[in-house]
């Protein structure tokens, strides 16, 4: 479980959150959406320790995180996994070689031989079989998001954090990387942090959905309850995304 308390952050003068509260139950997809600048990325920055609040706290696992040494921060770090908004996968490297990097780096000693199992065992979860040897040059803008969430599901996490996953791939794509997103929460029983500006994947994944506004948690609830809201702060924010 991760539990997010009466959180802030200020950078300069410019204060983006300003008394964050949120509980993520574990096995769940939570989707937090809200406008651009409203704190979302700057969020679960803090959730994984990346950056340290000016009040308040984030607990994984009744851990407070900014209060790890730093052997114990890497440890916990090792339970997440993260797709990046771009992929973020390494151009001069094969698409065994990318998902297989936290492996690597790990300091496991893992066989060579072990390596390649699991990364090929990823990469079937995510319906990319015998694409081993591609380069990302020769990958659609889909096969990129799914060898990036190979890679983010390599070390086995219990958390995946998801930074807006559908951004820049067309409305078949993106259905089908709610899809895989979905699938995977449920196979896996992982619990998954969805930030995201498309409202269908709200609609598609979430088992609850947090709305972001003027650095405060402004609505928490399921997705049926949010697309109905006759609130207007809800129904601006949702016509501005064109549901």
């Amino acid at each position: 479980m991760i539990e997010i308390k009466n959180l802030h952050k200020r950078f300069g003068s410019k204060k983006v959150l300003k008394g964050v509260n949120l509980t993520i139950e574990q096995g769940e997809t939570i989707v937090i959406i809200g406008r651009s600048g409203c704190g979302k990325s700057v969020l679960i920055k803090h959730i994984v320790g990346l950056l340290n609040p000016d009040e308040g706290y984030v607990k994984v696992e009744d851990k407070i995180v900014s209060d790890l040494p730093q052997k114990e921060l890497y440890e916990l770090r090792k339970k997440f996994g993260f797709l990046f908004q771009g992929a973020a996968l390494f151009d001069s490297m094969t698409v065994q070689e990318n998902v297989s990097l936290p492996l690597v780096e790990s300091n496991n000693n893992y066989s060579g031989k072990e390596i390649k199992r699991i990364v090929e065992e990823k990469l079937a979860l995510v319906d990319l079989e015998g694409n081993l040897q591609l380069k990302p040059s020769e990958l659609s803008g889909g096969m990129k998001k799914r060898v990036a969430l190979a890679r983010a599901l390599v070390t086995n996490p219990s958390y995946i954090l998801y930074d807006e996953p559908t951004t820049g791939l067309d409305p078949i794509m993106s259905d089908s990387i709610d899809l895989l997103i979905k699938d995977l929460s449920e196979k896996l029983n992982v619990t998954s942090v969805v930030v995201t500006h498309d409202m269908y994947s709200v609609k598609n994944v979430a088992h609850r959905v947090a709305m972001m506004n003027d650095g405060v948690i402004y609505f928490i609830g399921k997705p049926e309850e949010l697309l109905t809201s006759s609130d207007k702060v809800i129904e601006d924010f949702i016509r501005r995304t064109e549901v």
